[in-house]
């Protein structure tokens, strides 16, 4: 039988900073409000020539390089993303793949907010487990600045650009297999995070005065409350299935939405702080790239090893939810 194994991790953030002194000078607001309320400081912009599909490359680039599996080898590419270089077509993953300089292969975007990346583990996992596919190259890009309203103090302090990328390969060895993930969704929360505008939903010949409903709106309460509640529920359950303690995961690397969530989740599993996995201070909101992001980062550092497990916890717009048991199987 096959299984899907983790073999590689990639992350790219764009070279602009904005502080959050930065946006003090732009709207009613203060480091000290932000930080507090958020645990934010900064968060990277992308240039404006700079698109969603040229940050996935970047990471998308760097996962390969370490995956130990050859381009020619790659047989699908799913981007998650809310921020697609173009409105409806083509899909953010058939640019990147052209970019990179893989041909001839399935290629498509999913849209699931910040459990995008959940979401593509999810179908890779289900795509090589089935025998169709053997290499899968999964990525979650963002240039959130680009449906950002930077005059809406509510959502303008959150968002930031990045993208994260990962290899899922096929594995004989169930040693290195995802262990299980876990994904949901509930419409009837639709209104807490949504672009109203912009669809088939609204009047096309509105947009012109209505150009800023096609910017990120969230009701902020109602959102923190929804997202606490249904991401300790849904990482209890996992753990549960799985018969396996929450003290005994290495890394716990949560969408990097608030720290106060993050806390609030980490306290209700009685997570030591060593476990959890925190990016989002010098990151922000980076959606759907946010877990990638914040695996790249501690690869990176050199405190995340071969055999070790992550769990992976995110909750987005639409609504959705997703967590994931990964072991970290590199080849090399």
């Amino acid at each position: 039988m096959a299984y899907a194994a983790f073999r590689s991790i990639g992350a790219y953030v764009p070279e602009k900073v904005l502080t959050n002194e930065d946006l003090a000078k732009m709207v009613d607001t203060s480091d000290d409000w932000i930080t507090k309320r958020t645990g934010i400081k900064e968060r990277h912009i992308a240039a404006k020539d700079e698109f969603t599909s040229d940050l996935g490359v970047q990471a998308a680039q760097k996962a390969l390089d370490r995956s130990g599996v050859a381009l020619e080898d790659i047989d699908m590419v799913i981007c998650a993303t809310i921020s697609p270089d173009y409105f409806c077509m083509p899909s953010t993953a058939t640019v990147i793949s052209t970019k990179l300089g893989i041909k001839n292969v399935t290629a498509f975007d999913i849209s699931a907010a910040c459990t995008g990346f959940v979401y593509t583990l999810s179908i890779a996992k289900a795509f090589i487990e089935s025998g169709m596919k053997k290499n899968i190259l999964i990525i979650g890009a963002e240039k959130l600045s680009a449906i950002t309203d930077y005059t809406d103090r509510g959502t303008c302090i959150l968002f930031g650009d990045g993208a994260g990328a990962a290899v899922i390969s096929a594995t004989e060895n169930k040693e290195e297999a995802i262990l299980d993930v876990h994904t949901g969704a509930d419409g009837e929360y639709a209104d807490l995070l949504m672009t109203p505008n912009g669809g088939s939903g609204s009047a096309h010949d509105a947009l012109s005065q209505e150009a800023g409903s096609c910017f990120m709106q969230m009701k902020g309460n109602e959102t923190f409350k929804v997202a606490v509640r249904t991401l300790t529920k849904d990482v209890k359950e996992i753990l549960a299935e799985n018969n396996i303690l929450a003290e005994n995961i290495k890394h716990f690397v949560p969408h990097q939405a608030n720290y106060r969530i993050i806390k609030a989740v980490g306290d209700a599993l009685k997570m030591r702080e060593e476990q959890v996995i925190l990016t989002v201070a010098k990151y922000g909101n980076t959606s759907g790239a946010s877990i990638p992001m914040a695996i790249n980062d501690i690869y990176e550092s050199g405190r995340l090893q071969a055999g070790e497990m992550m769990l992976l916890d995110a909750f987005g717009g639409g609504l959705t939810w997703g967590s994931a048991l990964v072991p970290f199987s590199p080849l090399k």
